[in-house]
């Protein structure tokens, strides 16, 4: 059995955090960089080179990329042989992100939904946590902005519309959204499970990195057609038309029940920030 102490916790989500908010992956830039070859439009073009120098300046000055700084969702996987000691693991994850939005100067986004007072502190935190084997804890922050989960959504299919329904319906979303989610986008679909399962995968199926597919070949064939299909649409960077709408589709899919088919559709924009760490 091996002990982490909550205050490690807290301080690794803190700095998980504002690095994330900061800070555009290498995976990410790269994706952009590679997205302006292939777009055909001019403007198009010089919209993502835009994009990269903003996240540039973010990085170098040590600003947030993107004025929405995000609700705090946080991914844990936690090894069954892991003690947790010095506190509450969720005080701890609280805590961490309390300390990262108020030392790191980012926007606090969590409100009441219907009075819409803010909370303060951007707490209480979105939390997923997952006993796995082992003696570490996996730590995944994913600072989520209103833009582009506004246009994500779950639907329940009939079995009999199948591949061409989820389609039908990730290719609706993604032109719903428009501009809005600040293309170019990466697509999360979730298939399967039920109503509640098919959204954790669709927000799971965003934290695969852009360009990795699927390890079963059909779906793998699938996010491709996905991604040319979402590409046709036109919408192109910052919505300004062009062949880029978005970077990666990702499908992650798991049993249903016979008469169900959930699908679920999470739309992530270009500042896709995705930060981890293992304790």
């Amino acid at each position: 059995m091996r002990e982490i102490d909550v205050a490690e916790i807290t301080q690794a989500l803190e700095k998980l955090f504002i690095d994330a908010n900061r800070n555009l992956s290498d995976e990410v830039r790269d994706a952009l960089g590679s997205a302006i070859d292939r777009e055909e439009s001019p403007v198009g073009k010089e919209v993502l080179r835009e994009l990269i120098g903003n996240a540039d300046i973010a990085r170098d000055e040590g600003i947030p990329i993107c004025q929405d700084t995000g609700l705090a969702v946080t991914f844990l996987e936690i090894g069954q042989d892991v003690h947790i000691a010095g506190g509450s693991l969720d005080d701890a994850v609280a805590e961490g992100v309390r300390r990262a939005y108020k030392n790191g100067f980012l926007r606090k986004s969590c409100c009441d939904p219907f009075s819409r007072k803010n909370t303060g502190d951007n707490t209480p935190p979105i939390v997923h946590e997952k006993i796995v084997p082992g003696d570490r804890i996996k730590i995944t922050v994913f600072p989520k902005g209103g833009g582009s989960e506004n246009y994500s959504a779950v639907r329940m299919l009939v079995p009999s519309e199948g591949k061409a329904g989820v389609k039908d319906f990730v290719l609706e979303m993604v032109a719903k959204g428009g501009p809005n989610p600040c293309p170019p986008i990466i697509v999360g679909v979730g298939i399967g499970g039920n109503f509640e399962t098919s959204a954790l995968l669709s927000k799971e199926a965003l934290m695969v990195p852009p360009g990795e597919r699927n390890q079963d070949q059909e779906i793998a064939a699938f996010e491709m057609e996905l991604l040319e299909e979402i590409n046709r649409l036109g919408i192109g960077p910052q919505g300004y038309g062009g062949t880029v709408t978005a970077l990666d589709v990702h499908v992650l899919v798991m049993p249903c029940h016979i008469a169900s088919l959930p699908v679920a559709v999470n739309i992530q924009c270009h500042v896709h920030r995705i930060k981890k760490a293992v304790l």
